[in-house]
């Protein structure tokens, strides 16, 4: 287990096993940034040259390690790219990478730009999400993270950069837990199981005296159809493990604003009868990464101690094929009697999220936000990096600025008006679930969400694209699940208690 400080000191002067510092390209050329002075002293002329003959170009996510022959108290430099200007995005990023450089070193001293709340909050997540890896599953887990970090500040002694530090280690470690719980196999992650780690992790968070209370309702098969959740029913209906609806609320002493999040939950998507390619479905565990980033959003809220209610609902169930699986052609009956004709058993995401925002309206919100990993369409828009944003025109305004303080990448996408006549474009029911029109299906499937909000402000986040890196990691961002939309949801309770 890594322990963290912060603390005021030199760089050059520091005992660590490395120093990590910062590299822009500046209107001079390479240089070191802002934190590493000490170390740029210390070497004096001899840093130009020594820059020069390394290759170093300053270009961010370029790590270069030096060994340091006396010059500083630690036996190794680490040199991370920031780019031009070291903005709170290119020092996570650079921290994320430098995380995974130094596995081998008991103690590291973090020197990148920190001269505010904003860039130390940056820079120690970066270092923990960065170094984030998942070895549960690993028979010899080799991979080692330093025993103790220390963060470099100038102005580590104030209070806010203090609260800054601390809470930046809370909310990385949510997104991690999202991380866990995405990238772990789904015969493991069942709807069930899945409930049940939630329940854990809630308990985990209510121990010790003063600690925040968040109270969990797990409703199983038989409380769902009591309720009549259609489309949580019929899209795990095929699978023999039953789908859960675990809803989750935090309501502390003084809170003025109430907010509401629902995160879809399929623990793995088969596609059911629409089946899909073999090629695509190994990731499909991550198919429930937006209950896993709602979740842990809540639970870092109540630990944060914001003045802020907050009622969270994850809809959970497998889309598997069987007997009983839901068949296109079938009309469900959603939570509050909306009545719904499928037409492509892979469009499940919807259906779960339909009865969850239903039970998210009757708790008389100011605002519901929802994230899932809804469509493939948005990631042919967007790429795999970026999340689209659709709904109320300033809820969307307001998620927009919390992902550029989060650090995570959202752009808003439009609900056109005719999308309202594809989704009740059915002949037999009130709404049609799917249409086969090659184009615009992401502003579908929210067109069709919308329908369940009640008329209440409301943005919902598709995921699709970064809730899960099939590639190598970038910068703070490690493969498999990434945890996208912690932070960000998180960064918006802030804003909306006014904290």
């Amino acid at each position: 287990m890594t322990s963290f400080t912060l603390r005021s000191a030199s760089p050059a002067k520091t005992r660590a096993d490395a120093v990590v510092v910062g590299v822009v390209q500046g209107t001079k050329g390479v240089e070191l940034a802002t934190g590493g002075e000490d170390v740029a002293q210390a070497y004096g002329r001899k840093l130009r040259p020594l820059l020069a003959t390394l290759g170093v170009t300053g270009k961010v996510g370029e790590v270069v390690k030096v060994p340091t022959a006396g010059a500083l108290s630690s036996p190794l430099l680490v040199l991370v790219g920031l780019g031009k200007e070291p903005t709170p995005g290119a020092v996570r990023r650079g921290a994320g990478v430098a995380a995974r450089a130094v596995t081998n070193s008991a103690s590291v001293a973090v020197a990148l730009p920190a001269d505010s709340a904003e860039l130390v909050r940056a820079a120690t997540e970066g270092w923990i999400l960065g170094g984030y890896a998942f070895t549960t599953y690993k028979k010899d887990a080799k991979r080692e993270a330093p025993g103790e970090v220390v963060v470099l500040s100038p102005v580590a002694r104030r209070k806010e950069v203090s609260a800054a530090f601390d809470e930046a280690q809370l909310v990385a470690r949510a997104v991690a837990t999202t991380r866990d719980w995405v990238n772990t196999p789904p015969g493991d992650l069942t709807p069930p199981a899945f409930a049940d780690a939630v329940v854990a992790a809630g308990k985990e968070l209510s121990k010790g005296r003063g600690a925040p209370k968040v109270k969990i309702t797990v409703r199983d098969e038989q409380e769902l159809a009591e309720l009549g959740c259609g489309g949580i029913l019929g899209v795990g209906q095929g699978s023999a493990a039953p789908p859960r609806l675990v809803e989750l609320t935090y309501a502390p002493r003084g809170a003025k604003r109430h907010l509401a999040l629902v995160g879809k939950g399929i623990t793995f998507d088969s596609g059911g009868l629409t089946i899909k390619p073999a090629q695509s479905m190994h990731e499909m565990k991550s198919d429930m990464a937006g209950a896993a980033a709602v979740v842990q959003a809540t639970f870092a809220i109540a630990a944060l101690g914001l003045p802020i209610k907050v009622s969270a609902f994850a809809p959970m169930a497998e889309n598997m094929l069987s007997g009983d699986s839901v068949r296109p052609g079938d009309v469900l009956t959603m939570y509050g009697g909306t009545t719904v004709e499928v037409l492509n058993t892979d469009a499940e995401g919807r259906l779960v999220l339909a009865d969850a925002l239903v039970r998210a309206t009757e708790a008389k919100p100011d605002v519901i936000l929802d994230v899932a990993t809804l469509t493939g369409h948005m990631v042919v828009a967007l790429g795999d990096k970026v999340a689209g944003v659709m709904g109320s025109d300033d809820v969307v305004d307001q998620v927009l600025a919390a992902g550029r303080t989060a650090g995570e990448e959202l752009w808003p996408m439009p609900i056109p008006e005719h999308m309202d006549e594809r989704v009740h474009g059915s002949k037999i029911a009130d709404l049609a679930q799917h249409d086969w029109i090659r184009w615009g299906g992401g502003l579908f499937a929210a067109a069709f969400l919308r329908e369940f909000t009640a008329g209440l402000p409301w943005a919902h986040l598709d995921i699709a694209g970064p809730s899960f890196a099939s590639g190598g990691p970038s910068g703070h961002v490690t493969a498999g699940g990434t945890g996208f939309a912690v932070t960000t949801l998180v960064e918006y309770a802030r804003t909306m208690s006014g904290a």
